[in-house]
């Protein structure tokens, strides 16, 4: 068992709740928080620092998921700045989303992106990097509801444990 994180030094958040887990934060020696909440992004000099999401992508990575149904998720948005391509960072990223889910009771994870009909050359690797990881396109929806007609959504998914 870990005790309460001490009072902060430095920088403090206005809410308790945003104290707390910069405390956290430093307890468990994150190297930085990613946050959409102003109050926390508009902190300076707070230890360890917070970026906003597209902030920190521009640095790293970021991955969002979302349960949709009992026992299955979708891989909302991910990404990693072209500078880290190819550094495994995507797969760590996937890796961690992946188990968070399934150690939450997730058996089926959906990914979508754009497919091959749009014939866009960037997209070409990003699909290759579901099918390296077990992601298998199962449809295509063309127009999937707010896209473009002829910028097909390419529907992956992945079986993290047996369905039946």
């Amino acid at each position: 068992m870990v005790a309460d994180p001490a009072a902060s030094s430095g920088a403090e958040a206005a809410d308790p709740k945003d104290e707390f887990l910069v405390a956290l934060a430093r307890v468990a020696d994150v190297e930085a928080l990613a946050s959409g909440d102003p109050h926390l992004t508009e902190l300076v000099d707070l230890d360890p620092p917070v970026a906003t999401p597209s902030a920190w992508l521009a640095h790293v990575g970021l991955a969002m998921a979302e349960r949709r149904a009992r026992g299955a998720a979708e891989i909302l948005w991910m990404a990693v700045t072209a500078s880290r391509r190819g550094n495994r960072i995507g797969t760590s990223l996937l890796d961690q989303v992946l188990a968070d889910l399934g150690s939450d009771g997730v058996h089926v994870v959906e990914a979508k992106t754009l497919d091959r009909v749009a014939d866009y050359a960037p997209y070409v690797a990003t699909r290759a990097f579901w099918e390296r990881r077990g992601f298998v396109q199962i449809d295509t929806i063309d127009p999937l509801p707010g896209w473009q007609p002829g910028s097909g959504s390419a529907i992956y998914v992945a079986a993290l444990a047996a369905t039946r």
